[in-house]
């Protein structure tokens, strides 16, 4: 089983002196640190030694991990030899996830990467030689504070003889990684002794992406992986270049959170979950800039996933509801073992959610789909519409997709309270946030008006997913009172919460006219014109 470390490290590069010949290496690496004592809290400097370390980078030919800024490596040598898969968390900081040495990839870490490989073959794209001379940081109580090595790296395109056209490089580089549960401040203490003397920052964000610069630069802007790179960084001029941008982001969103929702992180269910919706949000809403008739398809295909994603995500939220409404109440008025039943129930739907999640993110369909995105970014479908200003048709699909939710919400509010008017309303729900979507896809473009428009369709969503929510929290309520009945036990409390979650929806009702009348005011309209 993989295990998962948080790194907080930075690195720092060494000023090039002309008796080093330009290339910035040096093979006397200890005396390259300055007195690191002079760090507030730091009261040694502790020597380990050197350890010799060969590491194999593993990519796609077109280099698709390093485009989304993940690397993928074996290391022989060292404490941690074995397989290393590193993702980006923010500046200077990453989760990687180890797994044993093994002479091919584990299924573990194959999992974590297909959302971007696909079918594409792993390979061995750089061997990194290093010779990593360590020293720790340790305060007044003999507590590690960070680990500093100085990295004497030789690069190599590809294991010798694996590969032609390989290319080499080498240099001396510095790393300061922070010690579990360290603060991230020593880290800036240190970096301004280095910086007094005469160390810098990196100027690459890892030795991989320094080696592949060094080795071999013809490969950059080369491959898919690249090209979708650069073509994300060109500023957009016309429409279908804003919206080509905007269904770009949500694609490395799905690809990005599939991982996250295979570790099981916090949010990331739902982060996936609404980037497929966004995506096909924008196919039905600029169908003048892109072809229905090839986004029909694959936007068929993001309801199906979302509908799979869904119940996780629902069973989630419900779980959340469910618990803070019992939490909400004092113990006199839970009769019966209600923490325990909801905890029963809540872990049985969980499992069964979570196994179908995975099942969903394994299969051959979830991967076509992925496929058919990439295929449509790298050759986009654009109609007459997608070579206009952006103001001349990105304002006019929004409006469009308003007067849609206009029409919803005011036949819902027509109707009269119950089922029927339940269901209007979670049709109205869904315009909301087609609207709001079609408005952040726009933002770029038309700027304020966008996001004050998108602003307002939240608050409308919201007001109708709170209710939407509490019809599905009753349903589950009722189910938990008959189970309760069942075994014996008072219902007393399932029902007490049923009337709440009644209430707080017919709350919600008397709420949306307020609402939906501050959004309506024409002035919020004709702004996306003007």
């Amino acid at each position: 089983m993989a295990d998962t470390k948080r790194e907080i490290e930075r690195k720092y590069e060494l000023p090039v002196r002309p008796e080093d010949g330009g290339s910035g290496s040096r093979p006397d690496g200890p005396s390259l640190l300055p007195d690191l004592t002079k760090v507030r809290a730091v009261s040694a400097v502790t020597a380990r030694g050197v350890t010799e370390l060969d590491a194999v980078y593993h990519d796609t030919p077109d280099l698709r991990l390093t485009a989304g800024s993940l690397t993928l490596r074996r290391r022989t040598g060292g404490a941690d030899e074995g397989w290393h898969l590193k993702f980006p968390v923010g500046d200077g900081v990453r989760d990687e996830i180890q797994a044993p040495l093994s002479d091919t990839l584990p299924g573990d870490l194959a999992a974590l990467v297909r959302s971007r490989v696909r079918g594409a073959e792993l390979t061995p794209v750089v061997r990194l030689r290093t010779s990593r001379d360590t020293s720790l940081l340790v305060d007044e109580a003999g507590r590690t504070l960070a680990e500093v090595a100085v990295d004497t790296v030789r690069a190599e395109r590809g294991p010798a003889g694996t590969l032609t056209g390989t290319g080499t490089a080498e240099w001396t580089e510095i790393e300061v990684e922070l010690a579990d549960g360290g603060d991230p401040a020593l880290l800036d203490a240190v970096e301004k002794v280095l910086r007094k003397a005469g160390v810098r920052p990196s100027s690459a964000g890892s030795k991989l992406a320094r080696a592949l610069a060094e080795t071999e630069p013809a490969t950059k802007g080369t491959g898919p992986g690249k090209r979708a790179g650069a073509a994300s960084k060109r500023a957009p001029v016309t429409a279908g270049d804003h919206v080509l941008a905007y269904v770009r982001e949500q694609a490395e969103a799905i690809v990005s959170y599939d991982p996250a929702v295979r570790r099981d992180l916090p949010d990331s269910v739902h982060q996936l979950r609404v980037a497929t919706r966004r995506m096909r949000s924008v196919f039905r809403t600029y169908s003048k800039v892109l072809d229905r008739d090839a986004t029909r398809p694959i936007g068929a295909e993001l309801k199906w996933l979302a509908g799979e994603l869904g119940v996780d995500r629902d069973q989630e939220v419900l779980a959340e509801r469910l618990t803070a409404g019992v939490d909400a109440h004092d113990t006199t008025l839970l009769l019966g073992p209600v923490h325990a039943r909801l905890r029963i129930w809540d872990a049985a739907g969980r499992t069964d959610a979570r196994t179908r999640t995975l099942a969903v993110l394994d299969s051959a369909r979830y991967l076509r789909l992925l496929d058919s995105v990439a295929a449509l970014l790298a050759d986009p479908p654009l109609l007459d519409g997608a070579g206009r200003k952006p103001a001349k048709v990105l304002p006019r699909a929004v409006v469009k997709d308003y007067e849609r939710l206009a029409g919803r919400v005011e036949h819902a509010l027509g109707l009269a309270p119950g089922e029927e008017r339940d269901l209007a309303l979670h049709d109205a729900r869904k315009a909301a946030k087609r609207a709001r979507y079609a408005a952040d896809a726009a933002e770029p473009a038309i700027g304020k008006p966008a996001k004050r428009f998108s602003k307002r369709m939240k608050d409308v969503q919201t007001v109708l997913g709170d209710h939407q929510d509490s019809v599905v929290a009753r349903d589950a309520l009722r189910d938990l009172a008959v189970q309760a009945h069942a075994a014996g036990e008072s219902a007393f409390t399932w029902g007490l919460l049923y009337g709440e979650e009644e209430s707080r929806a017919a709350d919600r009702e008397r709420e949306l006219p307020r609402i939906w009348r501050k959004s309506a005011k024409r002035k919020l309209r004709t702004a996306l014109f003007d």
